[in-house]
């Protein structure tokens, strides 16, 4: 079992991803997403957790919010 992180560490990190993400903009996001999972699975070491980290992550899936999409465009 692994040590959850404090808050802090954890909203500094989520606001790191968030920009990393946006770096390397929507052609790349997905790309980007699945190497960082790997670099990360390879952290853990345990394939078991990794296969209950993905299970987790898209139980919890949020739906988008309207602020999330991209604005329509005159005419659209």
């Amino acid at each position: 079992m692994t040590t959850p992180l404090p808050s802090d560490a954890r909203d500094r990190l989520y606001a790191e991803c968030a920009r990393a993400i946006t770096e390397a903009g929507a052609e790349r996001e997905s790309l980007f997403l699945a190497r960082l999972a790997l670099l990360l699975f390879e952290q853990v070491g345990d394939e078991a957790r990794c296969h209950a980290a993905l299970a987790d992550a898209l139980r919890a899936l949020p739906v988008p919010s309207l602020s999330a999409t991209e604005p329509l465009q005159k005419g659209d």
